[in-house]
Parts: structure tokens; C-alpha cells; sequence
């Protein structure tokens, strides 16, 4: 597929509009299921403002969400200090916040936390890994290091932008090699062109958990807009492959998102769940196929994904899609794998506690 000639857009993100949002709003399908959401974000960006408080109002809006999972988003940076420490102070927020409002919280938010530590420190980032996990205990799960690269402007859905092979990057291989004595994961984040890099990385490290985020990334925007059939073909192939590594899980969802090419963004009012259902269940079905269940988890992936729907009717799309799997499947789905990977353990009294009255 041709990478050229193509007008860069204009941000990785779609705009959160409260108002577009407030024009179609559902009631919770099976209310009574309880869910992990493993991967939302608590930043304080000035036009997009998602913080703990935020993170609590959608959690309440219907579906019994349990616990959740921070996912890392450059955001509460330490401003002064080691550069490599930096990322230290986005863990210690979260972690401070979760604290805080913990007897007054709808769930355990960020009883997960996946924080940032820079991999190309090598030998070092064990050291930095440790600050991490001091500095959250009991939470502090794992890291995130996004690798989303691609050649072309246009074709970039993320406000990351790393160099180009980081995966496959020996100083950084060096420093993943600290995650597993330490019991962290790593969630990976790609194009989907970019799929053989994280295949190859598993491989190398066999015994080291890998979360694969928002089904791979198949790009639907810039040089591959027009090409959804073509697009797919690769990316499930490279699924299909990448599934064969028993370290890693998957998780379903992030397809709110720019780069994936769907056009619910541009209508008059916001779509509702069958019809995300629809432009999704392919997605979904083939890394669940692949995968099985167990190594599958549901994300909201907010509020980035917020762009597109509500809170409500991205899990309800969720339970469309999966309205066909058994109760064990749903239960893995909904919260099993998240509950294992992320090591998130729930009380029978906090599971009583967070149910929706």
C-alpha cells in the first residue's frame, strides 16, 4: 500500500463533545455484569480535561464496573529533577488520587496502574522500575512503552511519536528484560503494520506478559482510508500469528478512535450501540477467535475513545458483540483476563458493594 501524497491529519484524537453526546443515550444491557475496565487514562490536558472525578461519573452512568486500570498518557510529569524519573509523578497521582477517594469511589478505580518507564535506559530502567513500584504499591502493574510508528503523517492516530524498530532496539530489549524478575507486564501499542515487531519481541521474551492494546491498531485513515477489506486481510493475518505466543493477551477496543477510519464522529447525532456493533464485531471476533476468550479482555479506553460515544454505549456495544458467548466466555471477556493479567483480586464484599442498585 502506497504511504505518499498524503495531507497529514489534522490530531490523532476526536474532540469530546458533551452536547453531541447528550443527543442519544441508552439504558445499560445487563446491568448486572460485573466488568474491569483495564485500560482508561486520567490527564489534565487544558481542552480535554479527564481526571479522577470524571473517571468516577461515567464509571456510575449504569454498567457494574468493579475496578478499573490506568493506563500511562504522559500526563502529571515530575517538572523538575532526573529526566528518567519524570514519568514517576503520573504514577504518584494516580496512585495519591485512588487513595484519597477511595471510601467514596464507585469501584476500585486504578486498582491497576500502568505507568511509563523508558526501556532505552537498558540495565537502568530496573532501578526506575523499582521507584515505581515503591511508589504505588500494590498497584503498580506494569508499563506501557507506545511504539506506534509510521513513515507518513497522515497515517499517525496517536499523540505519541517514538522512533521508528523501538521493539526491536537492543538497549531497549535490555531494559525489557527487567519486567519479569519484577512480575510486570508490558502493554504494547502498534500499527498494525507493525505487528511482526511485537511477534518478534514475544518470541525473544517468552516469560514476560505482553498486553496487546486496541486490537493491534489496523489503520483506516491517510493512505490506507478506502482500503478497510485489504487492510483487515493483513491485520488478521498478523493476529492469527501473533496469537500462537502464549504470553500475550489482547485487548478489544480503542476502535472509537481516529486512526481506525470510521466516520460515526462526522454525523448529526452520535451512533448507538447496534450500529457500533456492526463496524466493530469483525475486529473483535477475529482476535477472540485467535485468542480465545481467556486471552481476551473488554477496554473502554477513555476518554479517547469518548470522541465517538458515551460511557454506557460503548459497553453496551461490547455486550452486543458478545451477546452470542456462554456466561464463562462473557465473564472472561468482561472481567476474567483482566482480573489475572492485571493481578486485581475483589472481595466478595467489594464485589456486593460495587453493584449497580
Amino acid at each position: 500500500m502506497s504511504t505518499s501524497n498524503s495531507a497529514p491529519a489534522p490530531s490523532p484524537h476526536l474532540p469530546v463533545r458533551p452536547a453531541w453526546l447528550a443527543l442519544h443515550t441508552e439504558a445499560a444491557l445487563e446491568p448486572d455484569l460485573p466488568i474491569i475496565d483495564p485500560h482508561h487514562h486520567i490527564w489534565d490536558h487544558a481542552n480535554n480535561p479527564y481526571l479522577y472525578a470524571d473517571v468516577a461519573a461515567d464509571v456510575s452512568a449504569g454498567h457494574r464496573i468493579v475496578a478499573t486500570v490506568f493506563a500511562e498518557c504522559s500526563a502529571m510529569y515530575r517538572r523538575s529533577g532526573p529526566a528518567a524519573l519524570a514519568s514517576l509523578g503520573e504514577t504518584e497521582y494516580v496512585h495519591r488520587a485512588a487513595q484519597t477517594a477511595a471510601t467514596q469511589a464507585p469501584c476500585r478505580i486504578a486498582a491497576g496502574i500502568v505507568g511509563n518507564v523508558n526501556l532505552l535506559l537498558g540495565d537502568e530502567a530496573g532501578a526506575v522500575l523499582d521507584a515505581h513500584l515503591a511508589a504505588a504499591p500494590g498497584r503498580f502493574k506494569g508499563i506501557r512503552n507506545s511504539s506506534v510508528y509510521h513513515p507518513d503523517p497522515a497515517a499517525r492516530g496517536s499523540l505519541a511519536n517514538p522512533p521508528q524498530g523501538l521493539l526491536r532496539d537492543a538497549q531497549f530489549r535490555r531494559g525489557f528484560a527487567c519486567l519479569a524478575p519484577r512480575g510486570l507486564t508490558f502493554d504494547a501499542w502498534m500499527y498494525h503494520t507493525q505487528l511482526d515487531d511485537v511477534i518478534d519481541l514475544a518470541q525473544a521474551f517468552p516469560n514476560t506478559i505482553i498486553i496487546l492494546n486496541h486490537v493491534g491498531g489496523p489503520i483506516g485513515i491517510g493512505p490506507y482510508a478506502g482500503q478497510r477489506e485489504a487492510v483487515f486481510r493483513e491485520w488478521q493475518a498478523s493476529i492469527n500469528k501473533l496469537a500462537r505466543c502464549e504470553n500475550v493477551t489482547v485487548k478489544l477496543g480503542g476502535m472509537g478512535m481516529r486512526v481506525f477510519g470510521f466516520d460515526f464522529a462526522d454525523k448529526p447525532a452520535p451512533p448507538d450501540s447496534a450500529a457500533l456493533a456492526q463496524a466493530w464485531a469483525p475486529y473483535v471476533n477475529a482476535c477472540i477467535e485467535a485468542f480465545g476468550p481467556q486471552r481476551c479482555m473488554f477496554q473502554s479506553n477513555f476518554p479517547v475513545d469518548k470522541g465517538t460515544c458515551s460511557y454506557v454505549v460503548i459497553w453496551n456495544t461490547f455486550k452486543r458483540i458478545a451477546a452470542g458467548c456462554s456466561p464463562a466466555e462473557k465473564q472472561a471477556l468482561f472481567f476474567d483476563t483482566a482480573a489475572r493479567v492485571y493481578r486485581i483480586s475483589l472481595t466478595f464484599v467489594e464485589l456486593n458493594r460495587y453493584a449497580v442498585e
